[in-house]
């Protein structure tokens, strides 16, 4: 195992600063990923292969290696619903971009489940004064939702001191085509299911022939049952992971960007649930990529939290990962928010200097 970093459109400064914070690996979350696309086909949306090799030495020539890209799979999963042949041109452009990764030199792309964003419910004080997302079912309203989902970052306020809706960002390449719960139109179990499926056997088969892992992203977070606007989040709880892989047990492309604060959110008790999939899925080589972050809470009720300070036992996580034979990336993510530190970089770095710390301790 070793530290790495998650990062969105990155600068050969950002990478340099990884590099000097002890960083082995990098996961670029750019989505759409511009460096990489075809210059014939920006619009497309459609990577060339050599463009994925010339980022990868990049990365590589600041003494870090390119873990996985991020696939966008933007709307697919709604579509494959409501827009079949939207759906359709979705997926050959995934197809064409699993293959460009592969022939660039990076075996592993991540995507997310995702159809409505991430859900928060409203922000919170942390220690200091840091501003910590949160997301509470029992203070779900649609406003609430507008207001406070986000996609990766806790949305800072605007100069009237009120954050912006991701509405208000729609089409941009934050929102990965996401749309609020509200305007979901309900997505039942059976059309959480099929839409998922869907996306599988959309991209698996050129995944497999290509040596790609597949890196999937559960939802985030649990929903309550019955869903919130009629929309579920199948992939919400242990039993919703272990069909996922059963849609392709012999697989070797098919597992997790395993999001261990997400998998935290699906339980009132968070380390024994984050321990029991890290030892289900471990074993089965289903674990891609780690997002190593904590929470405060628990199901249908929690906030962000740094890694040091939240409900579940990273240094039983970090044993447990060794227990099972991981040796992948370990990235930081949803480290809270501050007007003193408003890139997060020093929030991360505190991150990546705990995990490495606990990686010699164990």
């Amino acid at each position: 195992m070793y530290i790495g970093e998650q990062l969105i459109n990155p600068t050969d400064k950002r990478l340099r600063l990884s590099a000097q914070l002890g960083a082995r690996g990098i996961v670029i979350d750019s989505r759409p990923n511009a460096p990489v696309m075809a210059d014939d086909n920006v619009e497309a949306g459609l990577w060339d292969g050599r463009k994925v090799a010339d980022q990868r030495k990049w990365v590589e020539s600041h003494g870090l290696t390119l873990d996985c890209l991020a696939l966008d799979v933007g709307s697919i999963l709604l579509d494959s619903l409501r827009e079949p042949e939207k759906a359709a041109t979705t997926a050959e452009r995934l197809r064409h971009n699993i293959r460009a990764a592969a022939d660039g030199g990076v075996d592993t792309v991540k995507y997310t489940v995702a159809m409505v964003g991430i859900t928060r419910t409203g922000v919170v004080d942390g220690r200091g004064g840091m501003k910590c997302s949160t997301f509470r079912a029992d203070e779900y309203k649609a406003e609430n939702d507008a207001r406070f989902s986000y996609w990766g970052t806790v949305l800072p306020e605007d100069e009237t001191g009120t954050k912006p809706s991701p509405l208000d960002a729609r089409g941009a390449p934050e929102t990965c085509g996401q749309v609020m719960a509200s305007e979901a139109g309900g997505v039942s179990e059976a059309d959480g299911w099929r839409a998922i499926e869907y996306l599988v056997e959309a991209i698996l088969p050129t995944a497999e022939k290509a040596g790609v892992k597949l890196a999937c992203h559960p939802h985030d977070p649990a929903y309550p049952p019955g869903g919130l606007n009629g929309v579920h989040h199948v992939l919400g709880s242990l039993d919703g992971l272990r069909r996922f892989v059963n849609l392709a047990p012999e697989s070797k492309s098919l597992g997790f960007n395993f999001c261990q604060g997400t998998i935290a959110e699906m339980s009132r008790n968070p380390t024994e649930t984050v321990l029991e999939a890290i030892r289900e899925f471990g074993p089965q080589n289903r674990i891609f990529m780690v997002h190593f972050r904590n929470i405060k809470g628990g199901y249908l009720d929690f906030r962000e939290a740094m890694p040091d300070e939240g409900s579940v036992d990273m240094a039983a996580c970090i044993r447990a990962y060794r227990e099972v034979g991981y040796q992948g990336i370990l990235c930081p993510d949803h480290v809270p928010f501050s007007e003193v530190d408003p890139d997060r970089e020093r929030f991360f770095a505190f991150a990546l200097g705990y995990t490495q710390a606990l990686l010699q301790a164990a």
